[in-house]
């Protein structure tokens, strides 16, 4: 729906000077893209946490399991004209995006009377993350738009911090943008770029951000070649995301070149990817110099996407760098009431916020106004939980079939664009999270909203913490919590 406001930055990026890519040479996962290839197999010590090789009907639209349609100009309550200024509006029509029968999805701008539509798609997943100790790659094969007249056109393959979504991306650039694959005005060129912190200025200098500027892509409009970027965590403290294209390394960008905050709340949490074909706006114009779309700008030339997929490798089994859980202590932790031994849960379903273990300390619980409880849940709530602390719930039995779900029911009414992450934790609270989800203001604290989150296959009994992470100053209150589930398998 918007590409965030963000995309104000991009008069900027015309004049900014491109970063030098880094010359290091490191191996990325995938090879250089062929039309109709399988997506390829994780090598030893990765697995493959989502793939699409678009492999339907020809005329078909996508699988809506996996992904969701952006529509019309602007995310609700988002930016106009996505934030950029391009004019396109977006469709679910199969003119616009469709799987073109030979293992393609294909995304097409039509100029129809004077006005553009078009294509933009999300992952439905927001939950793809490197583990504290580990790594994670989002890469595509890609074949660009090669029309007759170009300028104005806009393809990009990237990705949005997860706490965009429930708030139409108006967080933008703090929770982080990875830009894997964009390129404007037909160039056969490409760019890659990290935002993050704040806008404008700030550490990625915004609306500009960390960037290698646009570079040859010689072929890319003529055929596929894969965009790839690595988020690796790997070292606590020295944390990096590298950009390639057709494996060469072609941007780095090291946790050093900000602050542990900033980076943090850009990098280490869930990302949900987009794919889409913008006519028009601030990139596009600024690399021309003129606005575009013009009259010689042609309709109808589509970006082909081979296949999408995500790899991840396993975290470490202690508790990592600043960046990942926060580290609980029970001087500033919840139980409240109906807490300890009578509150203790063996269910995996409609646990109550409110009930947790009380031996450590006090917090407040109040009703949870404006929601409607489901059965078997209780109408209190934890509310306005800081970065820092966490809620114990002890002895919660996943059974033998386990879980990989966590919903959990949130509000919010954080202002100035303050997000964080809950983690969810198991037997120790200096343990690394089995998973975890990001949230920003939902619209006040009684607006209520269930997000999901992945989370590592779980049975048996186990004692969960919820940890509540967000790197605004001050630690002010980022979320309430009222019930939460595991739905098993």
């Amino acid at each position: 729906m918007l590409r965030p406001a963000l995309r104000r930055r991009r008069v900027a990026l015309a004049i900014a000077a491109a970063l030098a890519p880094v010359a290091a040479a490191t191996t990325v996962l995938v090879l250089p893209g062929a039309a109709s290839a399988a997506v390829p197999a994780p090598p030893s010590g990765w697995t493959t946490v989502f793939s699409d090789d678009f492999n339907g009907a020809a005329g078909t639209g996508l699988n809506t399991a996996n992904w969701l349609y952006d529509l019309g100009t602007s995310y609700s309550g988002g930016a106009a004209n996505w934030g950029t200024g391009e004019v396109e509006s977006e469709t679910n029509s199969t003119a616009n995006v469709y799987q073109d029968g030979a293992g393609h999805l294909v995304i097409k701008p039509i100029q129809s009377g004077g006005s553009w539509t078009s294509g933009r798609v999300e992952t439905q997943r927001t939950d793809f993350a490197a583990p504290a100790g580990g790594e994670m790659e989002i890469t595509a094969s890609i074949e660009q738009p090669n029309p007759a007249g170009g300028v104005g056109y806009w393809p990009a393959f990237w990705a949005l911090g997860a706490a965009a979504r429930p708030v139409g991306a108006t967080n933008w650039p703090s929770i982080g943008e990875l830009d894997v694959m964009e390129d404007v005005n037909a160039l056969s060129e490409v760019s890659h770029t990290l935002h993050c912190g704040v806008d404008p200025g700030g550490p990625c200098n915004e609306t500009t951000g960390i960037g290698s500027g646009l570079l040859a892509c010689s072929g890319c409009q003529t055929g596929y070649h894969t965009y790839s970027v690595i988020v690796d965590r790997r070292t606590a403290g020295a944390e990096q995301l590298r950009f390639y294209t057709d494996g060469a390394l072609q941007l780095t960008v090291n946790q050093s070149q900000m602050d542990a905050t900033t980076w943090a709340n850009a990098v280490d949490h869930g990302f949900f990817i987009i794919l889409n074909v913008a006519i028009g706006g601030a990139y596009p114009n600024a690399i021309c110099g003129c606005t575009s779309p013009n009259s010689a700008t042609s309709s109808g030339a589509g970006m082909s996407v081979d296949y999408v997929a995500v790899y991840q490798t396993g975290g470490s089994t202690s508790s990592p760098s600043a960046s990942a859980s926060p580290s609980a202590s029970p001087s500033s932790t919840g139980g409240g009431s109906g807490g300890g031994a009578s509150c203790t849960t063996t269910a995996t379903a409609n646990i109550s916020a409110d009930c947790y273990n009380a031996s450590q300390g006090a917090v407040t619980v109040s009703a949870a106004s404006g929601d409607t409880n489901p059965s078997g849940v209780d109408g209190n709530q934890v509310p306005q939980l800081t970065n820092g602390e966490y809620l114990e719930y002890n002895n919660v039995n996943f059974g033998s079939a386990g879980s990989t779900q966590f919903d959990a029911r949130v509000a919010s009414g954080a202002a100035g664009g303050v997000s964080g992450l809950v983690n969810v934790v198991l037997d120790n609270p200096a343990n690394a999270p089995i998973g975890n989800f990001a949230v920003g203001n939902t619209g006040g604290w009684s607006s209520w909203r269930t997000i999901p989150a992945n989370i590592a296959k779980t049975t048996g009994t186990h004692n969960v913490y919820l940890e509540f992470q967000s790197g605004a100053g001050g630690n002010p209150p980022f979320v309430s919590l009222h019930y939460f589930d595991f739905p098993t398998s």
